[in-house]
């Protein structure tokens, strides 16, 4: 099985430091979907594993977030794509929780889910605790220069099998050519 794992935030779409708290604020980034469908058409089951804080501090709430994932999965669809599953940890980062990345339950559950070791399984993020997340489980890391990405390289302290492109479109040459 050809699995592929996704940060949302700042990979598939925009992200905010004030958050994606809505559909409307919810906007793909351009390629993204493409990339997905690509990945899809290629093969690959494509799942997403995101840390929701917004819902632990109360910026919004379960519906909401399904109505942000429904507009995901609508536009994805239309580009010929498939995302099969969401992971969502929706603690804040004081809970110090087991799902919340950096720490790799959300990881754990996707290997279970599929029962796949996720060694070499490629995961692609923008921040450190994305990348941090994947390492623990020997997941292959992919940083991407979207959303977080370029701070993230330019802080430094990442994974050494890191490997670094552009973005979701990058990736999706690298394992479908």
């Amino acid at each position: 099985m050809k699995l592929i794992i996704l940060d949302r935030d700042g990979v598939i779409n925009y992200d905010s430091d004030q958050y994606i708290k809505s559909p409307a604020e919810w906007k793909p980034i351009p390629g993204s979907p493409e990339a997905i469908a690509r990945l899809t058409q290629n093969g690959w089951r494509v799942v997403v594993a995101t840390n929701q804080s917004g819902i632990g501090r109360g910026l919004f709430d379960m519906a909401t977030l399904n109505a942000m994932h429904d507009k995901m999965h609508r536009i994805v669809n239309q580009a010929g794509g498939r995302i099969e599953a969401v992971f969502y940890c929706p603690d804040t980062d004081a809970s110090k929780s087991w799902c919340r990345k950096p720490n790799p339950g959300m990881f754990h559950a996707i290997s279970k889910r599929y029962n796949l070791p996720l060694t070499d399984v490629p995961a692609v993020g923008d921040s450190l605790r994305d990348l941090q997340a994947a390492d623990a489980v020997g997941a292959q890391p992919i940083l991407v220069m979207t959303g977080k990405g370029k701070k993230t390289r330019a802080a430094g302290g990442f994974p050494d099998r890191t490997r670094i492109t552009s973005d979701l479109s990058d990736v999706a040459e690298m394992l479908c050519s």
